[in-house]
Order: C-alpha cells, then structure tokens, then sequence
C-alpha cells in the first residue's frame, strides 16, 4: 500500500509540470519585458501561444533599449506597424540551432529575413546571443536588435 500511495504522489507531481509556451517562456526568463510588453500591444499573446510551431528571434530588453524612446513609444502605439515588426522576428517551424544555414528565410510578416553564418550567427544584422530555448510551440533564439522589415 506504501509503495502504491508513494507511486500516486509522484504522478501527481509529474501531471502538474506544464510545458511552456512562447509567451511565457518570455515572461519566465525576465529580460523580454519590453518584447512581451508589444506583442500584448499587438494583439499577438494569442497566436504566440498557439499550437506552431514557431521560430522566434527574440530581442532582449536591452535591444529593444537601442531604439530611441520616442520612436520606441510611436511603434508601441501603431498596432498595425508594431504587429508588423514583431511577426518579421518569428518563422514558421521549429529551426534549431544545428539547422541554420546562411541565406534568406521567409518571416510570419511576409518579407524575408538574412541569415548569415559567418563569424557567428547573424539576422539582418542582429547577432544571435543565445539559441534553442525550446517551449511546447517552438523555439526561442535570442538576439541583440529589434530588426525591422525592409
């Protein structure tokens, strides 16, 4: 009976561990609240949080702290610009690191991002800090600019 009682407590606590999506993954890992922030003023907490799977190159809050504050606060307050900019950071499927491979990839937006792998990993010109923080939806790539569609 011990071991039966024992066996319950632990898949009690192993139903209870939820993966994470996109959007909180974001807000757990505490250095994208300025990118959490536009994809609320954007209305993209739900897409992020759907099924995928997504590829998203993630600019950190000091990337986003490169933009001038007033032109920061213009592109927060345009949902249809802001909604714009940040679905040019996400690619359709799950890309892992491993499977980079310099040249163009086409964006959720519709224009076409530049990957280029020399001297490391870069995305139109942003370079890429961190890769594969995997959630249940996609994969997150950290990089150091806020890129903006041609």
């Amino acid at each position: 009976m011990k071991k039966f009682m024992i066996g319950l407590a632990l898949a009690g606590s192993v139903l209870s561990v939820q993966a994470k999506d996109i959007v909180d993954t974001a807000v757990s890992a505490g250095n994208f609240s300025t990118l959490v922030t536009a994809i609320k003023a954007a209305g993209l907490v739900d897409t992020l949080k759907g099924k995928g799977p997504f590829t998203v190159f993630a600019p950190t809050d000091e990337a986003f702290a490169k933009i001038p504050k007033a032109n920061l606060d213009a592109l927060l307050a345009d949902k249809a610009k802001l909604s714009g900019v940040l679905t040019y950071h996400v690619v359709p499927g799950r890309v892992m690191a491993k499977d980079v491979k310099a040249g163009s990839v086409k964006t959720v937006q519709g224009s076409a991002l530049t990957i280029s792998t020399k001297d490391g990993v870069m995305v139109d010109g942003a370079k890429v800090i961190k890769t594969d923080i995997v959630t249940d939806n996609g994969v997150i790539h950290v990089i150091d600019a806020v890129v903006m569609p041609k």
